[in-house]
């Protein structure tokens, strides 16, 4: 089946030079979720997906944010003359052999299920998804005959006073046989108070030749909401927010509060998993059974092994957490960051490019870069691996089973050895031996008769 996507619009009441598909919506630009709804009705359906993205401003952008797209067809409309006019210029990629889509790169949130509803009930002929709205102001109208068929659709500023008082509207999504389809673009008129090729008079177009026209009534607007200013994105990605919250706790887990949470890419959880508020999922994240999250954390590319409790403003990213693990509160993890099961990171730790084995601690004040640490070892508070020489990244080593007082620096390339001990204070600069203590600090001075220095008197 063919699909065409309509991202040509500049949007100017955006104020941006983001082109307006390229907007975000939970984590992703708004067409981005409008392809991956048109391949997931292919893939229902059992047919292939001839998807046909039409662009116009902004579309070296558009190009760019999904280049290497091999399932991905784009198109050039220039200038903009109307959705006609649009879906004009995907004609000659238009196969006829399976019906034609028409999507909209800046409504985001419309159902795999809705367009499947559509598609039935269109058969082979067309389909119109309409919606009912109790303020329908600015969108075209569905005028229906005195039998309740639809006989056309009148836009905002071409409707009488009458047609403006009709609550049943179009989205612009519609489905049509495809070689008819290219007939009636070819014979689409601009003889409108817009001077525009409306793709609409496609609709009056096949009900003067006697066409079935099935209007099917989407169940929730929020689907058919459009994007055109900064207000109504905010609409929309509050409507996509509430639909994941949804279908989190479908899935079981326990929201605190499902209006104050955000995921921005995809949310996976197992059993008994519990969200405070204020917490925002990026990327892809996953929490196994019977993990905490407490509130306002941020989690980006990270999975949590079961039964791990993150504490309040923990921020992780690109991070791998074992199970019966303890983070937070106000702990950092980055990119490349492994903990072991049963590991505790505490306030103020940040642990970057870094494996902690089982049970190990880092409980106050501390940096682990580019370190190895072994099992039931503990940090202690104020304490960092200086992993940086001003050019190069090095690797600390530390064993199982050690004790790093607090403050101390290790100075990487360094390794401290199994079961060894580091004297609070210390700047250990070559190899700490397995089982000793280490203590590298200057000796203690006490200077009799020293006096602090005080302020001169203000000249008067």
């Amino acid at each position: 089946m063919n699909i065409v996507i309509l991202a040509a619009g500049q949007g100017k009441r955006m104020r941006s030079a983001l082109p307006k598909v390229l907007h975000p919506v939970a984590g992703r630009p708004m067409l981005a979720h409008v392809i991956a709804t048109a391949q997931q009705v292919a893939r229902a359906r059992g047919v292939s997906a001839n998807v046909i993205a039409v662009i116009g401003h902004g579309a070296d952008q558009v190009r760019a944010a999904f280049s290497g797209r091999g399932d991905l067809h784009f198109v050039l409309q220039q200038p903009q003359l109307g959705t006609g006019h649009a879906v004009q210029q995907a004609v000659p990629w238009l196969r006829d052999d399976g019906p034609t889509l028409v999507l909209y790169g800046d409504v985001p949130l419309v159902r795999v299920e809705t367009l499947n509803r559509l598609l039935d009930g269109a058969g082979d002929e067309v389909g119109l998804l309409t919606v009912e709205l109790a303020d329908p102001t600015g969108y075209g109208r569905i005028v229906r005959d005195e039998r309740g068929s639809v006989r056309r659709i009148v836009e905002q500023k071409d409707a009488s006073a009458s047609e403006r008082a009709l609550r049943e509207v179009n989205t612009g999504i519609l489905v049509a046989p495809t070689a008819r389809l290219k007939r009636w673009l070819g014979a689409l008129g601009n003889d409108n108070a817009q001077r525009e090729y409306y793709l609409t008079d496609v609709i009056a177009q096949a009900v003067r030749e006697g066409v079935r026209v099935a209007a099917v009534a989407a169940h929730d607007a929020d689907e058919t909401l459009g994007v055109n200013s900064k207000a109504q994105l905010a609409v929309v990605e509050r409507s996509a927010q509430r639909r994941a919250a949804g279908a989190l706790m479908e899935s079981g887990v326990t929201l605190a509060d499902p209006a104050r949470i955000d995921v921005r890419g995809e949310l996976t959880a197992g059993a008994d998993v519990s969200i405070d508020v204020g917490c925002v999922f990026e990327g892809r994240v996953h929490l196994a059974d019977g993990v905490r999250v407490g509130p306002y954390c941020v989690l980006r590319d990270v999975t949590i092994g079961a039964r791990t409790q993150l504490v309040a403003f923990t921020y992780l990213e690109g991070t791998t957490v074992g199970a019966d693990a303890r983070i937070g509160p106000y702990s950092r993890t980055r990119p490349g960051a492994v903990l072991d099961d049963e590991v505790h990171i505490g306030n103020f730790v940040e642990v970057k490019a870094s494996r902690l084995g089982r049970g190990a601690k880092a409980n106050h004040l501390a940096y682990v870069g580019d370190a190895e640490v072994g099992a039931r070892t503990n940090i202690g508070a104020g304490t960092i691996t200086a992993n940086y020489d001003g050019a190069n990244k090095h690797k600390t080593e530390i064993g199982a089973d050690v004790q790093i007082g607090s403050n101390a620096v290790l100075v990487a390339p360094v390794k401290v050895g199994d079961g060894a001990t580091v004297g609070a204070g210390s700047v250990v600069a070559k190899e700490a031996p397995a089982g000793k203590l280490t203590v590298a600090r200057a000796r203690q001075v006490t200077i009799e008769g020293w006096k602090r220095p005080v302020k001169k008197p203000k000249p008067a």
